[in-house]
C-alpha cells in the first residue's frame, strides 16, 4: 500500500485545512494531557483539556466561516470585524472546560463578576495564535498562488515570443524561390524547378513542424539547414560556396532550432547576392569553457554603418530576431556579437554547451 507524503500545504485547500485543523488541536489535547501528569493532576484530568480541545476544534472551525466572509476588507476593518468573535470563541472555550474542571477542584469557581471576565479571557492566547497561524498560512497560499500565475504567464509569454520569432519566415526568402521557380519554368527547366519545388516544400514542413520550444542537436541543426542551402544552390549555382568546421564534440550540442537559418539566409541576401562572383559562406563551432561558440561567416562587401555589437537601424531582422531567442531562452547565460572582418561580416552565438546525457534525458 502506498504511503503518502504530501506536505499539508500542498494538498488540496479544504484538505489541508482539516489535517492542520485536526492536528493542531491534537496536538494542544496532548500538550494539556502532559502538563496535568507534570503537575500531579488527578486521574481523569485529561477530560478537562480534552473537553478545551474539542470546544476550540468547533469555535474555530466558525471563526474560519467568518474569516473567509471578512477576507476581501481591508486589514484593519477585517481585524475589528474578528475582535467580538475572538472574545466570543476565548469565552465559550473557558466555560466548557471549567464546567468540566469543576469536578476536580470545586474552588476554581470565579467569585465574582470581574474574576469571571478575566477566566474568559484565559484562553486568548490560544485563539489568537490560531487566528494568526490561519491569516499566515492563507496568505502564503495566495502569494503562491499569485507567483505560479505570474510565472504561468511569464512563461506563456516567452513562448508566444519564441513561436513569434521563430515563424517570422523572410518574406523576400519565398519571393526569390518562387520568382525563381517562376523563372525555371518559362525556360522549360521543368527539372530544375521540380527539384525547387520539392526543396521548398521540405524546408516549409520541416520549419512548420518542428515545435520552436524543442532543441535539436547540432547535427539535426546543420541537416535542417541543408535543406534550405540546397534551395539556394539551384539559385546562385556556383556563385555559392559553402565551407564548415565542427569541432568533433560540437556534433551533439544542443541548440533551439533553425537558430542558424536567420544568419545564413542574412549572409546569403547581403554578401553572395550582391556581388557578381558570388562569395563565401562558412560554418563553424566550437566548445570553449562550457560554451557552444558558433560562427556564421561571409566575405562579402560587410557593413559600414556598423558600429560596435550594435545593428545597424532597418537592416537584419534575421539578425535581430536570433539576438532576442537567446534572449530570451538563455538570458546572461546567451551571447551575440556581430563584427567586420577585413572581408565580410562575422557573427557570433554563445550558448550553455548542453547534451542530452547533461540534461539527464
Amino acid at each position: 500500500m502506498a504511503i503518502s507524503t504530501a506536505h499539508p500545504l500542498d494538498l488540496p485547500r479544504h484538505q489541508a485545512f482539516w489535517s492542520l485543523q485536526a492536528g493542531g488541536w491534537l496536538a494542544y489535547f496532548a500538550l494539556g494531557s502532559l502538563q496535568a501528569v507534570a503537575y500531579g493532576k488527578p486521574a481523569g484530568y485529561w477530560i478537562v483539556p480534552f473537553t478545551a480541545a474539542c470546544t476550540g476544534f468547533v469555535a474555530t472551525a466558525v471563526l474560519r466561516q467568518l474569516l473567509r466572509a471578512c477576507w476581501r476588507l481591508k486589514p484593519a476593518q477585517l481585524a475589528a470585524a474578528m475582535v467580538l468573535p475572538m472574545l466570543a470563541a476565548s469565552t465559550v472555550m473557558n466555560l466548557t472546560s471549567r464546567a468540566v474542571m469543576l469536578r476536580f477542584c470545586e474552588d476554581c469557581a470565579p467569585a465574582n463578576h470581574l474574576e469571571f471576565v478575566a477566566h474568559s479571557l484565559g484562553y486568548i492566547y490560544v485563539v489568537l495564535a490560531w487566528v494568526g497561524l490561519y491569516l499566515g498560512i492563507k496568505y502564503y497560499r495566495q502569494f503562491q498562488d499569485e507567483a505560479r500565475r505570474t510565472l504561468a504567464a511569464r512563461s506563456m509569454a516567452h513562448q508566444a515570443q519564441l513561436k513569434m520569432l521563430r515563424y517570422q519566415l523572410n518574406p523576400h526568402f519565398l519571393f526569390n524561390t518562387l520568382n525563381a521557380i517562376s523563372t525555371l519554368i518559362l525556360d522549360r527547366d521543368n527539372a530544375t524547378a521540380n527539384r525547387m519545388v520539392q526543396g521548398l516544400s521540405s524546408f516549409l514542413r520541416h520549419s512548420l513542424d518542428n515545435d520552436p520550444m524543442q532543441r535539436v542537436t547540432l547535427r539535426q541543426e546543420l541537416d535542417a539547414l541543408t535543406l534550405y542551402l540546397d534551395i539556394e544552390k539551384i539559385r546562385f549555382a556556383e556563385r555559392l560556396r559553402i565551407e564548415t568546421d565542427i569541432d568533433e564534440d560540437c556534433w551533439r550540442a544542443l541548440l533551439p532550432s533553425l537558430l542558424l537559418q536567420p544568419l545564413v539566409e542574412n549572409a546569403i541576401k547581403y554578401a553572395v547576392a550582391r556581388q557578381v562572383a558570388g562569395g563565401l559562406l562558412r560554418i563553424e563551432a566550437e566548445h570553449d569553457a562550457g560554451q557552444l561558440v558558433l560562427r556564421v561567416i561571409d566575405d562579402g562587401p560587410g557593413c559600414s554603418s556598423l558600429e560596435g555589437n550594435s545593428l545597424p537601424p532597418g537592416k537584419g531582422v534575421g539578425l535581430r530576431n536570433t539576438r532576442e531567442r537567446l534572449s530570451v531562452l538563455y538570458g546572461e547565460a546567451g551571447g551575440f556579437s556581430v563584427r567586420n572582418r577585413e572581408r565580410g561580416i562575422e557573427v557570433t552565438l554563445r550558448l550553455p554547451f548542453e547534451t542530452s546525457q547533461t540534461l539527464g534525458d
